[in-house]
Protein backbone atom coordinates (compact mmCIF):
# COMPACT_ATOMS: atom_id res chain seq x y z
CA UNK A 1 0.00 0.00 0.00
CA UNK A 2 1.35 3.43 -0.90
CA UNK A 3 2.58 5.60 1.97
CA UNK A 4 2.48 8.81 -0.09
CA UNK A 5 0.41 11.62 1.37
CA UNK A 6 -1.41 14.34 -0.47
CA UNK A 7 -0.45 17.90 0.41
CA UNK A 8 -3.14 19.45 2.53
CA UNK A 9 -3.27 22.48 4.78
CA UNK A 10 -2.15 21.88 8.35
CA UNK A 11 -4.47 22.50 11.30
CA UNK A 12 -1.54 24.37 12.80
CA UNK A 13 -1.90 28.12 12.15
CA UNK A 14 1.68 28.92 11.27
CA UNK A 15 2.97 32.43 12.01
CA UNK A 16 3.28 34.62 8.92
CA UNK A 17 1.82 31.98 6.59
CA UNK A 18 -1.23 32.33 4.37
CA UNK A 19 -3.96 30.10 5.80
CA UNK A 20 -4.83 28.73 2.35
CA UNK A 21 -1.25 27.64 1.65
CA UNK A 22 -1.70 24.25 -0.04
CA UNK A 23 1.67 22.70 0.77
CA UNK A 24 2.11 20.30 3.67
CA UNK A 25 4.42 21.66 6.38
CA UNK A 26 8.08 20.71 6.62
CA UNK A 27 7.95 18.74 9.89
CA UNK A 28 11.31 18.74 11.68
CA UNK A 29 12.01 15.92 14.12
CA UNK A 30 15.67 15.81 15.23
CA UNK A 31 18.61 18.17 15.47
CA UNK A 32 22.25 18.21 16.51
CA UNK A 33 24.67 21.13 16.31
CA UNK A 34 23.57 23.06 13.22
CA UNK A 35 21.92 20.13 11.43
CA UNK A 36 18.22 19.27 11.55
CA UNK A 37 16.27 16.32 10.16
CA UNK A 38 12.73 16.14 8.84
CA UNK A 39 10.02 13.51 9.19
CA UNK A 40 10.49 12.50 5.55
CA UNK A 41 14.12 11.58 6.16
CA UNK A 42 15.92 14.64 4.79
CA UNK A 43 18.81 16.43 6.50
CA UNK A 44 19.46 20.18 6.40
CA UNK A 45 21.95 22.74 7.62
CA UNK A 46 20.18 25.45 9.62
CA UNK A 47 21.36 28.86 8.40
CA UNK A 48 19.14 30.86 10.79
CA UNK A 49 19.63 29.27 14.24
CA UNK A 50 15.88 28.62 14.36
CA UNK A 51 14.65 32.20 14.50
CA UNK A 52 17.94 33.88 15.51
CA UNK A 53 17.90 32.02 18.84
CA UNK A 54 19.88 28.76 18.86
CA UNK A 55 23.30 30.22 19.70
CA UNK A 56 24.61 27.08 21.41
CA UNK A 57 23.35 24.73 18.72
CA UNK A 58 20.89 21.86 18.98
CA UNK A 59 21.07 18.79 21.20
CA UNK A 60 23.10 20.31 24.05
CA UNK A 61 22.51 17.86 26.89
CA UNK A 62 24.06 20.22 29.46
CA UNK A 63 21.23 22.70 28.90
CA UNK A 64 18.50 20.06 28.71
CA UNK A 65 19.76 18.35 31.87
CA UNK A 66 19.80 21.63 33.81
CA UNK A 67 16.21 22.32 32.79
CA UNK A 68 15.20 18.74 33.64
CA UNK A 69 16.76 18.92 37.10
CA UNK A 70 14.85 22.11 37.83
CA UNK A 71 11.63 20.73 36.32
CA UNK A 72 11.72 17.77 38.67
CA UNK A 73 12.77 19.77 41.71
CA UNK A 74 10.28 22.63 41.23
CA UNK A 75 9.38 23.54 37.67
CA UNK A 76 7.83 26.95 38.40
CA UNK A 77 6.18 29.22 40.92
CA UNK A 78 4.94 32.79 40.75
CA UNK A 79 7.53 35.51 41.26
CA UNK A 80 4.91 38.17 42.00
CA UNK A 81 5.43 40.18 45.20
CA UNK A 82 8.19 38.69 47.35
CA UNK A 83 8.12 35.18 45.82
CA UNK A 84 11.14 33.97 43.87
CA UNK A 85 13.24 30.93 43.08
CA UNK A 86 16.97 30.25 43.17
CA UNK A 87 17.47 30.02 39.40
CA UNK A 88 15.73 33.33 38.70
CA UNK A 89 17.72 35.08 41.44
CA UNK A 90 21.01 33.73 40.12
CA UNK A 91 20.15 34.63 36.54
CA UNK A 92 19.14 38.19 37.45
CA UNK A 93 22.45 38.71 39.24
CA UNK A 94 24.36 37.26 36.33
CA UNK A 95 22.65 39.44 33.73
CA UNK A 96 23.15 42.53 35.88
CA UNK A 97 26.87 41.83 35.86
CA UNK A 98 27.04 41.09 32.12
CA UNK A 99 25.31 44.15 30.66
CA UNK A 100 27.39 47.30 30.14
CA UNK A 101 26.91 50.29 32.42
CA UNK A 102 25.03 48.63 35.29
CA UNK A 103 23.98 47.80 37.89
CA UNK A 104 20.61 46.70 36.56
CA UNK A 105 17.28 45.46 37.81
CA UNK A 106 15.94 42.55 35.76
CA UNK A 107 12.27 41.89 35.00
CA UNK A 108 11.75 38.52 33.32
CA UNK A 109 9.36 37.91 30.44
CA UNK A 110 8.47 34.95 28.23
CA UNK A 111 10.12 36.39 25.11
CA UNK A 112 11.10 39.41 23.07
CA UNK A 113 7.63 40.70 22.23
CA UNK A 114 6.79 40.65 25.94
CA UNK A 115 9.99 42.59 26.54
CA UNK A 116 9.11 45.38 24.12
CA UNK A 117 5.60 45.64 25.59
CA UNK A 118 7.16 45.83 29.06
CA UNK A 119 9.69 48.50 28.07
CA UNK A 120 7.07 50.73 26.45
CA UNK A 121 4.75 50.42 29.45
CA UNK A 122 7.68 51.12 31.75
CA UNK A 123 8.73 54.24 29.85
CA UNK A 124 5.24 55.74 30.03
CA UNK A 125 4.69 54.72 33.63
CA UNK A 126 8.10 56.10 34.60
CA UNK A 127 7.26 59.60 33.43
CA UNK A 128 3.78 59.46 34.98
CA UNK A 129 5.34 58.57 38.32
CA UNK A 130 7.81 61.44 38.04
CA UNK A 131 5.00 63.91 37.43
CA UNK A 132 5.42 64.26 33.64
CA UNK A 133 2.21 62.64 32.35
CA UNK A 134 2.56 64.38 28.99
CA UNK A 135 5.70 62.33 28.17
CA UNK A 136 4.00 59.49 26.30
CA UNK A 137 5.49 59.57 22.78
CA UNK A 138 7.73 56.63 21.82
CA UNK A 139 10.00 56.92 18.77
CA UNK A 140 11.35 54.02 16.73
CA UNK A 141 13.17 53.54 13.42
CA UNK A 142 12.09 52.61 9.92
CA UNK A 143 12.96 49.00 8.98
CA UNK A 144 12.90 48.00 12.65
CA UNK A 145 11.23 44.94 14.11
CA UNK A 146 10.11 44.92 17.74
CA UNK A 147 7.97 41.80 18.03
CA UNK A 148 4.28 41.29 17.38
CA UNK A 149 2.48 42.44 20.52
CA UNK A 150 0.47 45.66 20.40
CA UNK A 151 3.34 48.02 21.20
CA UNK A 152 5.85 46.19 19.01
CA UNK A 153 3.50 46.10 16.04
CA UNK A 154 2.86 49.84 16.33
CA UNK A 155 6.57 50.62 16.68
CA UNK A 156 7.54 48.41 13.74
CA UNK A 157 9.33 50.02 10.84
CA UNK A 158 8.32 47.19 8.49
CA UNK A 159 5.17 48.50 6.76
CA UNK A 160 3.62 45.08 6.12
CA UNK A 161 3.70 44.21 9.82
CA UNK A 162 1.73 47.35 10.72
CA UNK A 163 -0.77 47.15 7.88
CA UNK A 164 -4.40 46.23 8.42
CA UNK A 165 -4.74 46.85 12.15
CA UNK A 166 -5.38 50.55 12.36
CA UNK A 167 -3.64 52.54 15.10
CA UNK A 168 -2.83 50.16 17.96
CA UNK A 169 -1.06 52.64 20.22
CA UNK A 170 -1.24 56.40 20.28
CA UNK A 171 1.75 58.73 20.47
CA UNK A 172 4.34 56.89 18.39
CA UNK A 173 6.43 58.04 15.45
CA UNK A 174 8.99 56.56 13.07
CA UNK A 175 12.33 58.15 12.20
CA UNK A 176 14.77 57.29 9.43
CA UNK A 177 17.03 54.38 10.26
CA UNK A 178 20.49 55.95 10.54
CA UNK A 179 19.75 59.66 10.23
CA UNK A 180 20.61 61.41 13.48
CA UNK A 181 19.27 64.70 12.13
CA UNK A 182 15.89 63.08 11.53
CA UNK A 183 15.85 61.86 15.15
CA UNK A 184 16.61 65.38 16.37
CA UNK A 185 13.95 66.82 14.07
CA UNK A 186 11.32 64.34 15.28
CA UNK A 187 12.07 65.26 18.90
CA UNK A 188 11.84 68.97 18.15
CA UNK A 189 8.69 68.51 16.11
CA UNK A 190 7.02 66.54 18.89
CA UNK A 191 8.44 68.62 21.70
CA UNK A 192 11.15 67.05 23.90
CA UNK A 193 8.86 67.43 26.91
CA UNK A 194 6.44 64.94 25.31
CA UNK A 195 8.90 62.19 24.29
CA UNK A 196 9.13 59.28 26.71
CA UNK A 197 11.57 56.97 24.92
CA UNK A 198 13.47 56.10 21.77
CA UNK A 199 13.54 52.36 20.95
CA UNK A 200 16.13 50.94 18.56
CA UNK A 201 17.89 47.73 17.58
CA UNK A 202 21.69 48.14 17.51
CA UNK A 203 21.65 46.03 14.33
CA UNK A 204 18.33 45.89 12.49
CA UNK A 205 17.43 42.19 12.29
CA UNK A 206 14.18 41.09 10.66
CA UNK A 207 14.03 44.39 8.76
CA UNK A 208 16.84 43.08 6.58
CA UNK A 209 20.12 43.02 8.60
CA UNK A 210 21.26 46.62 8.51
CA UNK A 211 24.34 47.51 10.54
CA UNK A 212 24.42 51.01 12.05
CA UNK A 213 26.21 53.87 10.35
CA UNK A 214 29.50 54.69 12.13
CA UNK A 215 28.83 56.73 15.27
CA UNK A 216 25.05 56.65 14.90
CA UNK A 217 24.21 54.75 18.07
CA UNK A 218 26.45 56.86 20.30
CA UNK A 219 25.01 60.01 18.75
CA UNK A 220 21.45 58.73 19.32
CA UNK A 221 22.29 57.99 22.94
CA UNK A 222 23.71 61.50 23.37
CA UNK A 223 20.59 63.09 21.83
CA UNK A 224 18.37 61.11 24.19
CA UNK A 225 20.50 62.05 27.20
CA UNK A 226 20.41 65.72 26.28
CA UNK A 227 16.59 65.69 26.37
CA UNK A 228 16.16 63.24 29.26
CA UNK A 229 14.56 60.69 26.90
CA UNK A 230 14.84 57.03 27.89
CA UNK A 231 17.21 55.22 25.51
CA UNK A 232 15.75 51.72 25.01
CA UNK A 233 17.89 49.19 23.14
CA UNK A 234 16.20 46.08 21.74
CA UNK A 235 18.81 43.31 21.79
CA UNK A 236 16.41 40.41 21.35
CA UNK A 237 18.39 39.38 18.25
CA UNK A 238 21.88 40.70 19.03
CA UNK A 239 22.10 39.88 22.74
CA UNK A 240 23.87 36.88 24.27
CA UNK A 241 26.87 36.84 21.99
CA UNK A 242 25.76 37.22 18.37
CA UNK A 243 27.88 40.38 18.03
CA UNK A 244 30.89 38.81 19.74
CA UNK A 245 30.08 40.45 23.07
CA UNK A 246 27.31 39.54 25.50
CA UNK A 247 25.41 42.59 24.26
CA UNK A 248 26.00 44.53 21.05
CA UNK A 249 25.64 47.67 23.18
CA UNK A 250 29.10 46.90 24.55
CA UNK A 251 30.56 46.54 21.06
CA UNK A 252 29.09 49.88 20.01
CA UNK A 253 30.04 51.66 23.25
CA UNK A 254 26.52 52.57 24.38
CA UNK A 255 24.83 52.30 27.79
CA UNK A 256 21.05 51.99 27.45
CA UNK A 257 18.52 52.98 30.08
CA UNK A 258 16.52 49.85 29.26
CA UNK A 259 17.91 46.77 27.55
CA UNK A 260 15.67 44.05 26.10
CA UNK A 261 16.93 40.47 25.67
CA UNK A 262 15.47 37.06 24.74
CA UNK A 263 16.16 34.43 21.99
CA UNK A 264 19.83 33.55 22.68
CA UNK A 265 19.27 33.86 26.42
CA UNK A 266 18.29 30.16 26.51
CA UNK A 267 19.28 29.29 22.92
CA UNK A 268 15.59 28.48 22.57
CA UNK A 269 15.64 25.49 24.92
CA UNK A 270 12.80 27.11 26.86
CA UNK A 271 11.01 30.44 26.25
CA UNK A 272 12.47 33.30 28.30
CA UNK A 273 13.17 37.00 27.92
CA UNK A 274 14.35 39.82 30.15
CA UNK A 275 14.08 43.59 30.44
CA UNK A 276 17.04 45.16 32.18
CA UNK A 277 16.38 48.54 33.78
CA UNK A 278 19.47 50.58 34.55
CA UNK A 279 19.74 51.83 38.12
CA UNK A 280 19.67 55.43 36.89
CA UNK A 281 16.29 54.73 35.23
CA UNK A 282 14.70 53.09 38.26
CA UNK A 283 13.19 56.44 39.23
CA UNK A 284 10.44 56.37 41.81
CA UNK A 285 10.19 52.57 41.62
CA UNK A 286 13.60 52.17 43.24
CA UNK A 287 13.03 54.51 46.17
CA UNK A 288 12.04 53.38 49.64
CA UNK A 289 8.29 53.72 49.86
CA UNK A 290 8.15 54.51 46.14
CA UNK A 291 5.56 53.50 43.59
CA UNK A 292 4.90 49.97 42.33
CA UNK A 293 5.31 49.10 38.65
CA UNK A 294 2.17 47.00 38.36
CA UNK A 295 3.33 44.72 35.60
CA UNK A 296 4.50 41.14 35.15
CA UNK A 297 3.63 37.81 33.56
CA UNK A 298 2.55 34.40 34.82
CA UNK A 299 5.89 32.95 33.76
CA UNK A 300 8.13 35.87 34.77
CA UNK A 301 11.20 34.22 36.28
CA UNK A 302 10.06 30.70 35.36
CA UNK A 303 12.40 28.46 37.35
CA UNK A 304 13.13 25.83 34.68
CA UNK A 305 13.58 28.46 31.95
CA UNK A 306 16.00 30.37 34.20
CA UNK A 307 17.93 27.17 34.87
CA UNK A 308 18.19 26.54 31.13
CA UNK A 309 19.43 30.11 30.64
CA UNK A 310 22.16 29.71 33.26
CA UNK A 311 23.32 26.45 31.65
CA UNK A 312 23.20 28.06 28.20
CA UNK A 313 25.34 31.01 29.34
CA UNK A 314 27.80 28.53 30.84
CA UNK A 315 27.88 26.61 27.56
CA UNK A 316 28.48 29.76 25.50
CA UNK A 317 31.34 30.72 27.86
CA UNK A 318 32.90 27.28 28.19
CA UNK A 319 32.95 26.73 24.41
CA UNK A 320 34.16 30.26 23.55
CA UNK A 321 31.15 30.89 21.33
CA UNK A 322 31.39 34.68 21.58
CA UNK A 323 34.72 34.27 19.77
CA UNK A 324 32.81 31.90 17.48
CA UNK A 325 30.49 34.78 16.58
CA UNK A 326 33.47 36.94 15.64
CA UNK A 327 34.87 34.10 13.52
CA UNK A 328 31.55 33.68 11.70
CA UNK A 329 31.23 37.44 11.18
CA UNK A 330 34.70 37.49 9.63
CA UNK A 331 33.92 34.59 7.27
CA UNK A 332 30.49 35.64 5.99
CA UNK A 333 31.77 38.43 3.67
CA UNK A 334 34.23 36.00 2.08
CA UNK A 335 31.69 33.18 1.74
CA UNK A 336 28.70 35.22 0.56
CA UNK A 337 30.22 38.33 -0.97
CA UNK A 338 30.69 36.71 -4.37
CA UNK A 339 26.93 36.39 -4.73
CA UNK A 340 26.45 40.17 -4.94
CA UNK A 341 25.53 41.45 -8.37
CA UNK A 342 25.28 37.96 -9.82
CA UNK A 343 21.94 37.20 -11.39
CA UNK A 344 19.25 36.94 -8.76
CA UNK A 345 21.29 38.58 -5.94
CA UNK A 346 21.66 42.34 -5.78
CA UNK A 347 23.80 42.72 -2.65
CA UNK A 348 25.02 41.02 0.52
CA UNK A 349 25.00 42.83 3.86
CA UNK A 350 27.52 41.77 6.50
CA UNK A 351 29.16 43.44 9.47
CA UNK A 352 30.62 42.88 12.96
CA UNK A 353 28.08 40.23 14.03
CA UNK A 354 27.25 36.65 13.05
CA UNK A 355 24.41 37.67 10.73
CA UNK A 356 23.94 38.63 7.10
CA UNK A 357 21.31 39.34 4.47
CA UNK A 358 21.42 38.09 0.89
CA UNK A 359 19.35 40.76 -0.86
CA UNK A 360 17.57 39.66 -4.01
CA UNK A 361 17.46 41.73 -7.17
CA UNK A 362 14.92 44.56 -6.81
CA UNK A 363 13.97 44.51 -10.50
CA UNK A 364 13.22 40.78 -10.37
CA UNK A 365 11.24 41.22 -7.14
CA UNK A 366 9.04 43.83 -8.82
CA UNK A 367 8.37 41.40 -11.68
CA UNK A 368 7.77 38.35 -9.47
CA UNK A 369 6.28 38.76 -5.99
CA UNK A 370 6.87 35.06 -5.29
CA UNK A 371 10.63 35.30 -5.81
CA UNK A 372 11.63 35.33 -2.13
CA UNK A 373 9.42 32.33 -1.35
CA UNK A 374 10.81 30.46 -4.34
CA UNK A 375 14.34 31.37 -3.25
CA UNK A 376 13.75 29.95 0.24
CA UNK A 377 12.45 26.70 -1.25
CA UNK A 378 15.28 26.49 -3.78
CA UNK A 379 17.88 26.90 -1.06
CA UNK A 380 16.01 24.30 1.03
CA UNK A 381 16.16 21.88 -1.90
CA UNK A 382 19.93 22.42 -1.81
CA UNK A 383 19.99 21.31 1.84
CA UNK A 384 19.94 24.65 3.69
CA UNK A 385 17.14 26.16 5.78
CA UNK A 386 16.75 29.93 5.66
CA UNK A 387 13.87 32.43 5.65
CA UNK A 388 12.79 35.49 3.70
CA UNK A 389 12.78 39.08 4.87
CA UNK A 390 9.89 41.33 3.92
CA UNK A 391 12.47 43.50 2.16
CA UNK A 392 13.22 40.68 -0.29
CA UNK A 393 16.33 39.11 1.18
CA UNK A 394 17.37 35.86 2.83
CA UNK A 395 18.45 35.58 6.47
CA UNK A 396 21.84 34.06 7.32
CA UNK A 397 22.47 33.81 11.07
CA UNK A 398 23.84 30.37 11.96
CA UNK A 399 24.37 29.03 15.45
CA UNK A 400 27.56 30.40 17.01
CA UNK A 401 28.98 26.86 17.11
CA UNK A 402 28.96 26.50 13.30
CA UNK A 403 32.34 25.26 12.09
CA UNK A 404 34.20 26.70 9.12
CA UNK A 405 33.30 23.65 7.02
CA UNK A 406 29.62 23.99 7.98
CA UNK A 407 29.68 27.68 7.03
CA UNK A 408 31.17 26.69 3.69
CA UNK A 409 28.40 24.12 3.19
CA UNK A 410 25.75 26.71 4.03
CA UNK A 411 27.23 29.17 1.52
CA UNK A 412 27.46 26.45 -1.14
CA UNK A 413 23.82 25.50 -0.58
CA UNK A 414 22.69 29.11 -0.82
CA UNK A 415 24.68 29.55 -4.03
CA UNK A 416 23.36 26.33 -5.56
CA UNK A 417 19.75 27.06 -4.63
CA UNK A 418 19.78 30.63 -5.97
CA UNK A 419 21.55 29.63 -9.18
CA UNK A 420 18.68 27.21 -9.89
CA UNK A 421 16.31 30.19 -10.16
CA UNK A 422 18.10 31.65 -13.17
Amino acid sequence: MSTATTARPSAHWHPFQHMSAPQAPLVLTDAEGVRVSSADGRSFLDATAGLWFCHAGYGRREIADAAHTQLVRMHAYSTFGDYSNESAERLAERLSGMAPGGPWKVLFTSGGSDGVETAVKYARRYWQALGWPERTVVLSRRDSYHGMHTAGTQLAGIPGNRAGYGPLLTDTALVSRDDIDDLRAAIERTGPERVAAFVCEPVVGAGGVHFPAPGYLKAAEAVCRSHGILFVVDEVVTGMGRAGTWFASEKYGIEPDLLIGAKGLTSGYLPLGAVLVNERAAGPFGEAGGEVFRHGYTYSGHAAAAAAALANLDYLSDHALLAGADRIAARLPELLGGLAGSGVVQSVRTGPAAMAAVQLNAWLLRKDASLTTRAVHAVRAAGVLTRAFASGGLQISPALCATDSELEEIAAGVRKGLSSLL
